[in-house]
């Protein structure tokens, strides 16, 4: 193997500098002697499509995709897949042949951390999402899958939500989905599940999202941050007794999907846990 022929994946998004992916990917190659590398690109709204567009020239033959791109991406890709077309969001790119392809593991991802580890079983369940972005988009979709009883939703941007809302409806009929007009209109009271899918909770600044006396202690509330590893929301939930969990599970499943995406290979799943879980001790 030469340099010249080091192959390049890595993530954008705007920012990336949190991330951990770099270390489970990169764990994994090494693992599995593949002449590659995982690298964060951060990139502007603005350098979007001039990015995505010369992938070939700068070597990059994957991409994880995270905040803000998830949704406008897909203008730039040859092929989209069913999955993530029924999302309206990608999370994953391969670069094949000279297409862009682009796929979702983000759902996936996330519900094998929520069923398989945590034991948590959506059918029937009454579920809150606080955002409306990509991520829930990729989340609500495979929840729906399952059988709730209710998703309800909350964006500051409520046409978004609505919109999400109208979505899922159209492929989801028998299922009950609602928008709300506030954090205290999800009526998380209420909720076995409550997730929080939006960047609120990365900065030391951030407030809490949900006020303590709206949480219960028979809930999980699941927090897609992992960055810090206990966010605002997940103390005050730990602090009422309520089961916490961050994000970095799902960071975790998502990552060994994509990395099957682009190497046709079994990920090394558990070389990739324990990536993350030494970096973990550092944030």
């Amino acid at each position: 193997m030469t340099p010249a022929d080091l192959r390049i994946y890595g993530l954008i998004g705007n920012p990336v500098k949190h991330s951990l992916s770099p270390l489970m990917h990169n764990a994994a190659f090494s693992y599995l002697n593949l002449n590659a590398e995982y690298k964060l690109f951060e990139v502007k709204p603005q350098e979007l499509r001039s990015f995505i567009l010369t992938l070939q020239e700068k070597k990059i033959y994957g991409l994880n995709v995270t905040i803000p791109h998830k949704e406008k991406v897909m203008d730039f890709l040859d092929e989209i897949s069913n999955e993530a077309n029924l999302i309206g969001a990608v999370n994953t790119i391969k670069v094949a042949d000279d297409r862009l392809e682009g796929f979702n593991t983000d759902g996936e991802g996330f519900l094998k951390h929520l069923t398989k580890e945590l034991g948590f079983v959506p059918e029937g369940k009454t579920i809150a999402i606080i955002g409306a972005g990509g991520a829930t988009r990729a989340i609500s979709v495979h929840l729906a899958k399952r059988s709730p009883k209710a998703i309800s939703i909350y964006d500051l941007d409520k046409p978004k939500a609505e919109a999400l809302a109208r979505h899922l409806e159209i492929n989801f009929k028998d299922l009950e989905f609602r928008v709300s007009d506030s954090i205290e209109g999800l009526n998380i009271k209420e909720c076995d599940l409550l997730v929080n899918a939006t960047p609120i909770g990365m900065k030391e600044t951030d407030p809490c999202l949900v006020d303590q006396n709206l949480l219960h202690k028979d809930m999980l509330v699941y927090d897609l941050i992992y960055n810090p590893k206990e966010t605002k929301l997940l103390k005050t939930a730990r602090l009422i007794g309520a089961r916490g969990s961050n994000g970095l599970g799902m960071l975790l499943y998502q990552g060994a999907i994509s990395f099957q995406i682009w190497t046709q290979r079994p990920a090394p799943f558990e070389i990739m846990r324990r990536a993350l879980e030494e970096g973990v001790k550092y944030i």
